[in-house]
């Protein structure tokens, strides 16, 4: 809900109260956003008073010279009238100067949301959210700001975007124009950001805010591994279940910027946009120019509370089309089977061994085309390699369809070779600097898609590709970074909107072929999660996660995932042992139960597996089945954190759930362990349970021997003939329990093994072991 009541803007969300108002010299004063509150129509208690201004600050102007605009709170900043602080906006006027001075001009309240122009951006289906409009006026230059506000009041979300058009009759260039900017009248908060690499993304980081500036920004041309655009700033005693949390994102997929700076006046301001790093837009008279929408959210519960918030926002305000609520398929992706080593007969043959264990979707990943045995040639030159698909893309889609299963396919539409046809007829689609040496990265150049020509090429070649069978899935990859930003299309004197044009290009190509092919499931990926934002969810309702398909690793990356991003929306494999990332050896059930937690797919040759192994995945793949809904779409919360994992997914009718626990590194000596599940009914009897296993006698090394009559030797024969005959029973768990005694008591599990002896009263819980658990309501 949005209302005025003067110069006060109140806008109420199901937790949550925004507020600001007027200035008497036509700023807005930011005045609250935090735990939903009671309002009058004034705030005249609220608003911060000032009868003199501080000694060497700059006063706006004569007729209001009892404060700076340096110590104050505001919806909207920019450089020249007393402000130092980060500014939402930075322009050079056609004169030469930098100032700006934008005060309030009109607002306007609306229902509903129309898409913008040139970016995606968040919608409701039945025309619900609140739109306010504020317009502010350069009292100097006639340019306009629009601050777009949009209130989603039933998953507490506040979205923020701007609008510049410029009021001059000579170009401007715009250094800089943020999405949301938000002013705190104080500095004790902590600044979290999700930071990594390649194979090792989202590392929850926390900063304490003193004083200066933390900036999590990206500069690689897309939102990337390095820091996602996804932070939270809170105060320090907010943990899991209680304290205020604020949530921030940028519907975006490019370069962005979030800094957190805390000034000499104790206050700390909040920015998030478009990274102004080499950014620089000519704006002709009477043109515009859009920013990203931003995402924000307030919980007074938490870290998992500000979750639920963005799952419940990305899920119905974000994600779109037929795969909005679909369930997604088990997958089985041929990349760590074969690699570029791939025909027609070996990939039937995994996809039939994939079929009989109950894989419902079979990807033929990377090298299908060209010349394509490496990745050093043939990206863009998308026709299948007829010496390994001697019948094309249709024969071997029909072999694996007349298997029972989906196919899908892998691309890299964004980028070429420079071993390929479509480089040495058309050098000039590259982004590169004429005549001068090139940066590569990963032997591969990126199409210039500020190009509408290139643009148009990408749109019909992965057309004729996705028409060309019956293809079900598409992993829409991008597999470097970018270096000298120059793109040929431009002129000389354009070259700093590059990259947020070429994400512009990228979005019409995505909107394009999304819409001409609405029954594909697509799949993001960036060298895994290089691009992980909701500019990509806008249009692809999943993406790959990591190319880490380490359990333990990914036990981490998929928790930091779970701060701003729903399960559903991204991607885990079960992979082979030792891990090709890492060469950790890590249980099967481990790898599947970390993968449950997620969009569950396979990534291994199971043409290779023990018939053993085999057995397993078939129970765990009908095991996910069962459970499907819950893992995808259920209430996901995070317990315990570190060396210790904890998640929980829970039914929307809180009826079902599933928990998990994981020890990277065990303790010698440690018997005691429990679980607490989260987001349960408190009144409702659940059965809890867990899978009844066996375990590989080979677990125990040597310690065969203390209950054999002969002497074992380790990893012999005779050790290998009794495990394939022999297994130790796993311990039972199964108790009826109150809902709010399995969230505030939990389960006291059985003991773990502690060198004193084992029984089937005793958990088997070697390093990097796990458990799932099950919770059904009892009928009565």
């Amino acid at each position: 809900m949005i209302t005025q009541s003067g110069s006060l803007f109140v806008l109420s969300t199901s937790d949550s109260t925004y507020c600001f108002r007027i200035m008497e010299t036509g700023q807005l004063e930011h005045i609250y956003y935090g735990k939903k509150i009671t309002l009058a129509d004034t705030a005249d208690a609220f608003i911060e008073k000032h009868a003199f201004a501080q000694s060497n600050t700059i006063a706006y102007d004569s007729s209001a010279n009892t404060f700076s605009l340096e110590d104050a709170c505001l919806e909207f900043s920019a450089y020249g009238k007393g402000d130092i602080r980060e500014p939402f906006i930075e322009l050079v006027n056609s004169d030469g100067s930098r100032s700006s001075d934008f005060v309030f001009e009109k607002a306007e309240i609306t229902q509903g949301k129309k898409p913008f122009k040139s970016l995606p951006g968040s919608y409701d289906e039945d025309d619900a959210v609140g739109h306010l409009c504020v317009t502010l006026k350069d009292k100097n230059y006639g340019h306009v700001i629009e601050l777009h506000y949009f209130v989603y009041e039933n998953c507490g979300v506040i979205t923020r975007s701007a609008r510049f058009i410029n009021g001059d009759e000579k170009d401007v260039r715009l250094l800089r124009l943020m999405s949301t900017q938000l002013d705190y009248d104080s500095g004790e908060y902590v600044f979290t950001t999700f930071t990594g690499e390649w194979a090792r993304e989202m590392n929850r980081t926390d900063t304490r805010l003193c004083a200066g500036k933390q900036v999590n920004a990206s500069y690689t041309g897309t939102s990337s591994s390095r820091a996602n655009p996804f932070v939270m700033l809170s105060k320090k005693e907010t943990a899991e279940s209680y304290g205020s949390c604020y949530g921030f994102n940028l519907i975006y997929s490019g370069n962005h910027y979030e800094c957190a700076e805390v000034n000499g006046f104790g206050k700390t301001r909040f920015v998030s946009g478009i990274n102004p790093q080499g950014f620089c837009f000519i704006i002709a008279p009477g043109e515009d120019f859009e920013a990203p929408e931003a995402i924000m959210t307030f919980s007074a519960d938490g870290f998992n509370g500000m979750s639920q918030n963005m799952h419940a926002f990305i899920r119905e305000h974000i994600v779109r089309g037929e795969w909005k609520h679909k369930e997604r398929p088990i997958l089985l992706n041929s990349w760590e089977a074969a690699y570029f080593d791939i025909t027609e007969s070996k990939l039937t043959a995994l996809a039939k061994a994939g079929e009989s264990v109950g894989i419902e979707l079979f990807v033929m990943d990377d090298g299908w085309f060209g010349k394509r045995d490496n990745d050093k040639s043939s990206l863009g030159d998308w026709t299948p390699n007829r010496k390994k698909l001697p019948h094309g893309l249709g024969g071997v889609c029909k072999k694996i369809n007349d298997l029972g299963l989906d196919f899908g396919i892998w691309v890299e539409p964004e980028m070429v070779n420079t071993d390929s046809n479509l480089y040495r007829d058309h050098p000039d689609w590259v982004l590169a600097i004429p005549g001068k040496p090139h940066a590569e990265g990963r032997n591969q150049r990126i199409l210039d898609l500020t190009n509408p020509v290139v643009q148009d090429y990408i749109i019909e070649q992965m057309s004729a590709v996705f028409a060309s069978a019956n293809i079900r899935y598409v992993k829409w990859d991008m597999n470097r970074i970018f270096s000298d930003y120059y793109a040929p299309h431009l002129n000389a004197d354009r070259q700093g909107e590059t990259a947020h044009r070429y994400v512009i290009g990228l979005y019409h190509c995505l909107k394009t072929l999304t819409e001409q092919f609405p029954h594909i499931l697509f799949e993001g990926c960036a060298a895994g999660g290089n691009r992980f934002d909701p500019g990509i969810l806008c249009y692809f309702p999943q993406i790959w996660a990591s190319d880490d398909t380490d359990a333990a690793c990914r036990s981490t990356i998929q928790t930091g995932y779970s701060y701003g991003y729903p399960p559903s929306t991204f991607s885990a494999h079960v992979s082979a042992s030792p891990n090709h990332q890492t060469l950790r050896i890590t249980p099967l059930e481990t790898r599947f139960n970390t993968a449950c937690f997620a969009v569950c797919g396979y990534e291994c040759n199971l043409c290779d597996m023990k018939k053993e192994d085999l057995a397993t995945v078939k129970a765990q793949i009908a095991l996910y089945k069962e459970w499907r809904a819950v893992f995808q779409f259920g209430s996901f919360y995070r317990g315990r954190s570190g060396n210790t994992t904890e998640w929980t997914a829970v039914s929307p009718d809180k009826k079902r759930a599933v928990g998990f626990i994981m020890h990277k590194l065990v303790s010698p000596n440690v018997q005691y362990e429990y679980y607490k599940a989260v987001g349960l009914d408190p009144e409702i009897i659940y059965n809890f349970y867990n899978r009844i296993l066996k375990y590989d006698i080979r677990g125990f090394g040597d310690l065969i021997n203390t209950i054999t009559p002969i002497h074992i030797k380790q990893d012999s024969l005779t050790h290998n003939i009794i495990a394939n005959f022999m297994k130790m029973d796993g311990e039972t768990e199964d108790y009826h329990v109150y809902g709010d005694a399995l969230m505030n008591c939990g389960i006291r599990l059985r003991q773990a093994y502690a060198g004193t002896g084992y029984n089937d009263q005793v958990r088997f819980f070697q390093d990097f072991a796990s458990r799932i658990y099950f919770m059904e309501a009892e009928e009565n």
